[in-house]
């Protein structure tokens, strides 16, 4: 059976299609995967900023309550005291 000529170059037309296609849709997978390796970075970099946040919100818990406390010890001293004196 003699090859048909048409159906070979339509053959050939697809083949070429689907390697383009093929192509392109490696390069976007490569744009994606990258863009995620991006956005996992930053989002390690977010984690440490938000733990040294966290260490930084407590201590200033901490000293507010020391400054509390002593405002408190201040103010008690105070009591019964002639405010004119």
């Amino acid at each position: 059976m003699p090859e048909d000529p048409v159906a070979h170059s339509e053959i050939a037309a697809l083949t070429r299609r689907f390697e383009q296609v093929q192509e392109k849709t490696d390069r976007e997978f490569g744009i994606v995967k990258s863009d995620l390796t991006a956005v996992r970075l930053q989002v390690g970099n977010l984690d440490q900023k938000v733990d040294q946040l966290a260490g930084a919100v407590q201590a200033l818990g901490e000293k507010m309550d020391r400054n509390q406390a002593q405002i408190i010890e201040l103010l008690s001293g105070l009591v019964g005291k002639d405010p004119n004196s």
